[in-house]
């Protein structure tokens, strides 16, 4: 047993493995990548994770919780009572590895992106596949409205940053499933037949809205 009181899978010493030990559980590192946006209820991380059984997902925070990634805490009034899990401050250290792990996954053949995702995916997502070079081309700031969820992005010549927030004074806002808007920034699909099909609602500056969605390329496949 290892000092944490969790079984070691592997008898190495490397960082991988470890990494393997507290995050290789199916399911762990996403429930990480939901919480990147800050604090959850069990309920909303429940419903942001197609599959998931609700004993799997408590026996998952609590393997996160002993090896110290996530911690509980009661949200301030008036929402008195209201628990929720966050990621420690070592927690949300884990998006740089997450996106260089969907970087290189992304790569292959097997990636499809038509699949449902999370707003917090897509949102990561954005985070991980900027192309720094033109993301300060024209600075602007992006709303979304994703279901019951809703972000605000800042663009400039640094990249790219992500909170949940209202977007109402944002340059634009796409109000839209997560799988739509993914259709529209790495399927191709022109706003405006987004928008003519119903999948896509815009506000705001149009043009805007049109360079973001082309910030964001995927690489090229590797060879089968």
């Amino acid at each position: 047993m290892s000092s944490t009181g969790r079984r070691r899978w592997y008898d190495d010493a490397c960082g991988t493995a470890l990494a393997l030990e507290l995050v290789g559980e199916r399911w762990a590192l996403l429930i990480v990548r939901e919480l990147m946006f800050g604090p959850r209820r069990f309920s909303q991380l429940r419903a942001s994770l197609n599959g998931i059984s609700a004993n799997v997902l408590t026996q998952r925070l609590e393997g996160l919780e002993v090896a110290g990634i996530v911690m509980r805490r009661k949200l301030p009034p008036p929402a008195d009572d209201v628990q929720v899990y966050e990621l420690t401050p070592w927690g949300y250290q884990a998006e740089t590895s997450i996106q260089e792990l969907g970087r290189w996954a992304v790569k292959s053949p097997q990636h499809d992106p038509t699949l449902p995702l999370s707003a917090a995916s897509i949102m990561l997502s954005f985070r991980t596949m900027i192309d720094r070079s033109h993301s300060g081309d024209k600075p602007m700031t992006a709303g979304f409205r994703l279901g019951n969820e809703s972000f605000v992005a800042r663009l400039d010549s640094e990249g790219i940053s992500v909170r949940r927030a209202e977007p109402d004074e944002s340059d634009f806002i796409l109000e839209a499933k997560p799988t739509a808007l993914a259709a529209v920034v790495y399927g191709g699909m022109p706003i405006a037949e987004a928008e003519a099909a119903g999948m896509v609602k815009l506000k705001g500056d149009r043009t805007l809205a049109e360079q973001f969605v082309t910030l964001f390329p995927l690489p090229a496949k590797t060879a089968n």
